[in-house]
């Protein structure tokens, strides 16, 4: 069980951080961007557009919105390693009632 929760809490975290982390790393790149001669209006448009898009999850807030993808992340990674923590019980169980011996 203590190997399960473990999984568990790592999948969580990881799928918490992979989209803010991700998102974070394109709007500083546009962020970026805008500071190359040439590109700065296509980098702000960018940052501006994210920055909307993230308004709308957050309620206004763009910090907000972030969060809420990771965390919609989060329950979902955790379902998916509830689901085939299951799957694993269930077919190692359906394996020995089909007469395997050990």
């Amino acid at each position: 069980m203590p190997n399960f929760l473990i999984s568990l809490l790592l999948t969580t975290l990881v799928s918490f951080l992979a989209p803010v982390l991700l998102i974070g790393l394109i709007l500083v790149s546009l962020a970026g961007i805008s500071y190359i001669p040439g590109f700065a209006v296509a980098g702000q448009t960018g940052v501006s557009q994210i920055e909307g898009f993230l308004a709308v999850f957050g309620s206004g807030c763009p910090v907000q919105g972030i969060f809420t993808i990771g965390f919609t992340c989060a329950v979902v990674g955790a379902l998916f390693d509830l689901y085939n923590f299951y799957r694993y019980q269930s077919l190692r169980g359906g394996l020995k009632s089909l007469g395997e011996e050990s």
